[in-house]
């Protein structure tokens, strides 16, 4: 068996975002403010939809596990990113370092298939209305996401698990502010070249028939609307989906740029921090501003918080403790 004298790396340093030195407070700040309104604003809309008897629905209810997942995508990203910009790079253990590619690329996953589960919501709420509500409920929507977790979790875990295998001898510097799949199989001095097939392979499943599904279903959908005679009509049928083609265009724009723009460390860095910073803070300001239904729940959500502060004896004496 051969030998070969190597020092295995137990622990990676994350550069971060470098040449900050004068504006790291700035950047620091900045990262903190957007990730406090990026739970605020998804815990905002998830309790907003939550209070509303009138937003109990399919649709208003993929829109709370989207806030749900952009909460659980930049906690798993931002903290740590605070940490190494404001030390001006950081530690984390190769093991921590594969647990956070493996919780943020399935949280990244299952967007994508929640956004194809709402993009075909839409298809059938628009061009098969009469039939939506025996296709499309509340616990049709749980199932899908259910096996939706499950799958993605599984095929995540079968590039996780061999790279875990692999031996890491160094350098044991990443240019980046997380741990992502192609910094960390750099680093190796294994044949990753398994891992680097099944990830190309995963795309298909996880990221293209994705794609593939929504580009369909707004094909159809734009083809029923355009056949709305009133300009009204159409304007309204297209307001419904609206935000959430917004949404798809920011997701899967920032996406495609990393693969169509060369593989640099600043078009990575830039991209990765869109879709991972920028996206979940703009998915509740896109919703609540061009959604009616929801600026008006919220209205009534706000009117009924001074009323339960200013008669607390008279409820109190109403009925027995």
């Amino acid at each position: 068996m051969e030998y070969r004298n190597v020092s295995l790396v137990n622990e990676i340093f994350l550069l971060g975002l470098q040449n900050l030195e004068n504006l790291r407070t700035f950047v620091f700040l900045l990262l903190l403010l957007i990730y406090c309104v990026t739970i605020c604003g998804n815990l905002l809309i998830i309790v907003v939809v939550s209070s509303s008897r009138s937003l109990h629905s399919p649709m208003y209810f993929l829109l709370t596990e989207l806030s749900f997942s952009d909460i659980l995508l930049t906690t798993i990203i931002v903290p740590n990113m605070l940490r190494v910009v404001w030390s001006g790079g950081s530690y984390v253990q190769l093991m921590g370092c594969l647990a956070q590619y493996y919780f943020f690329s399935v949280c990244e996953a299952f967007e994508i298939f929640l956004l194809t589960v709402m993009s075909y919501d839409r298809y059938q709420a628009i061009c098969h209305p009469l039939h939506y509500a025996s296709v499309i409920d509340i616990k049709f929507c749980l199932k899908v996401l259910l096996l939706s977790w499950m799958i993605i979790s599984c095929m995540i875990l079968m590039l996780v698990v061999p790279m875990s295998q692999y031996q890491f001898c160094g350098p044991n510097v990443i240019d980046h502010f997380f741990c992502d799949i192609d910094p960390i199989l750099e680093l190796s001095c294994s044949d990753t070249s398994l891992v680097k097939i099944e990830s190309m392979v995963l795309v298909i499943p996880l990221v293209l028939c994705p794609f593939s599904v929504i580009i369909v279903s707004y094909v159809y959908i734009i083809f029923t609307i355009l056949k709305i005679s009133s300009v009204t009509g159409r304007q309204k049928t297209f307001s419904t989906c609206s935000s959430h083609l917004a949404v798809v265009a920011l997701y899967y724009g920032s996406i495609i740029s990393i693969y169509l723009f060369p593989n640099t460390v600043v078009v990575r860095k830039i991209m990765s921090l869109f879709y991972t910073v920028v996206t979940p803070v703009l998915n509740p300001i896109i919703y609540s501003l061009s959604n009616r239904d929801i600026k008006e729940a919220f209205r009534k959500l706000m009117s009924k918080a001074p009323n339960v502060k200013t008669r607390p004896s008279k409820t109190i004496d109403q009925g027995p403790i």
